[in-house]
């Protein structure tokens, strides 16, 4: 893989193109490949790479070394390439962008040692020589604005500057016109943000919210993601939007709003058989993975919907009976949901049912003494529960998941020298594998429950948990909170006095 050291700027540095080649005796036996000869005047270098960009990064794809006898270098394989951006590059940060489209690709970059870009040419390609007349076109007006720019006073050159950004809006403009499905047009396109109306159809102001709706639901409207060449463009035109899109556009609202948006961006890509993967898998990985309780809604939702409908024709049949029963241990833990009895003995052996905890809320926590990331969690979320027990009424099933014989002897160790004495209870014995049942595969893991044992919270700390319940209880965390500071204020007092 070669490394992001080539800096991918606005202005697209050289635009070639290629589609297929065909070599065979019998149409019944035609073979897609590509042929690129590579002409270096004054070529110091030996060897040099043709890359692709996919997933915000740069591959080298293929090597050609220095012909010393024909004074060229030759990319030729039988492989496909999809369309896209890509580029020649070499060990000395040269790089020289091209487009691969429907052409047959049989090109021949011809250019000086010195500046590739600045001086390429090429032959056997007019979709990447219009893709080329444009740099031109775009770099000259890049040099009339350096050039201006010491040369006028500020007043004119912001005039000037203005005047140049009407050109270049022509430019694009004209560009996109004459050429629709040039991938230059699908690159332009998918990084022009969207519109927002000021007022609807019957000229009513819209609100803020009614604005974002707009921005939420159309985000997508300029990006052909049913067109497969948007994975082979650098970061900023797809990935980057991408990930911009359910990191901020959407992230915070409802995991119901963000299943309705997710389905509307796949239905737009289905057509495009590698972007709709691509999209599966990123969203459901990025909800498998989150840290807002209620979004692993939206992890469910996507392999019920395209894992087990069979749209993800990529997965093995073992992919899917894996996570589909991961699916469907998670849609019973979901907030809203009745947490599954847990029947377990306590440090003296007695048998205890979660169902059976009187109080308005229970604090559920899988843990162990040995586990490093519980011993940073644990501590303050004890204090918590000690300070605000009374004033939220909480009660406590706090699982030992070190079940051993000899870890057991620890526990009860460990909780009895820490003064854990919240309800405590061993994991070796219990009515159900609640490693299966609750997913526990590391520790700790949190739950709030209330009173019914449906779950209002998880993916708890002590600091999560406070503002779980200045939500779930205002009223009494007000309270709290003047106690708190009551408290913070005694102790000051008391330290000023000694």
């Amino acid at each position: 893989m070669v490394k992001n050291k080539f800096l991918f700027c606005a202005l697209f540095v050289v635009a070639l193109s290629a589609g297929t080649v065909f070599a065979s005796k019998k149409d019944s036996d035609k073979k897609k490949g590509y042929k690129f000869t590579v002409e270096i005047n004054n070529a110091t270098d030996t060897v040099i790479y043709l890359g692709q960009y996919y997933n915000k990064q740069q591959y080298a794809i293929d090597t050609a070394y220095f012909d010393k006898k024909k004074k060229h270098f030759v990319f030729e394989k039988t492989r496909v390439l999809k369309p896209g951006l890509y580029f020649l590059t070499n060990n000395r940060n040269q790089l020289a962008e091209f487009t691969i489209n429907k052409e047959p690709l049989n090109y021949k970059f011809i250019t000086e040692d010195a500046n590739w870009a600045l001086h390429m040419q090429i032959k056997g390609s007019e979709e990447n020589q219009r893709f080329l007349e444009y740099q031109h076109m775009r770099r000259d007006l890049n040099i009339r604005l350096d050039s201006a720019k010491n040369a006028m006073s500020d007043d004119d050159f912001k005039q000037f500057r203005k005047d140049m950004g009407k050109m270049l809006d022509s430019l694009n403009s004209n560009f996109l016109e004459k050429n629709p499905d040039h991938i230059l047009s699908v690159i332009m396109k998918a990084t022009k943000e969207i519109d927002v109306p000021i007022v609807d159809s019957l000229g009513d102001t819209l609100s803020e919210q009614q604005r974002y709706v707009y921005y939420a639901t159309h985000y997508f409207d300029n990006m052909s993601v049913d067109n497969e060449a948007v994975l082979r463009t650098p970061p900023y035109v797809f990935y980057d939007r991408v990930e911009r899109y359910f990191d901020q556009v959407v992230n915070g609202a409802s995991p119901e709003t963000i299943c309705k948006y997710t389905d509307m961006l796949l239905e737009k890509a289905r057509p495009a058989k590698d972007v709709f993967k691509y999209l599966v898998l990123y969203i459901a990985e990025k909800y498998l993975q989150t840290n807002i309780m209620s979004y692993d809604a939206i992890y469910v939702h996507m392999i019920e919907k395209y894992y087990t409908s069979g749209d993800a024709f990529w997965a093995s049949p073992s992919d899917i009976d894996f996570e589909a029963k991961r699916a469907a241990v998670w849609k019973k833990l979901l907030i809203g949901e009745v947490a599954p009895e847990l029947i377990l003995k306590n440090e003296a052996g007695e048998w205890h049912s979660l169902y059976q905890v009187p109080n308005k809320y229970t604090l559920l926590v899988f843990w162990a003494p040995s586990c490093g990331h519980c011993a940073t969690i644990i501590p303050p979320l004890y204090n918590f529960y000690k300070e605000y027990k009374d004033i939220y009424d909480i009660g406590t099933f706090a699982i030992n998941t070190d079940i051993g014989p000899e870890e057991v002897e620890a526990w009860k160790k460990y909780i009895k020298e820490k003064g854990l004495d919240w309800d405590n209870y061993n994991g070796g014995e219990a009515n159900v594998d609640w490693h299966e049942v609750y997913d526990i595969i590391s520790t700790p893991v949190i739950y709030l429950l209330d009173q019914d044992k449906k779950i209002v919270g998880k993916k708890l700390n002590a600091v999560v948990l406070e503002k779980l319940f200045e939500v779930l209880e205002p009223e009494k965390s007000k309270i709290a909170k003047e106690q708190k500071a009551a408290k913070a204020a005694e102790t000051e007092t008391e330290n000023n006095n000694k």
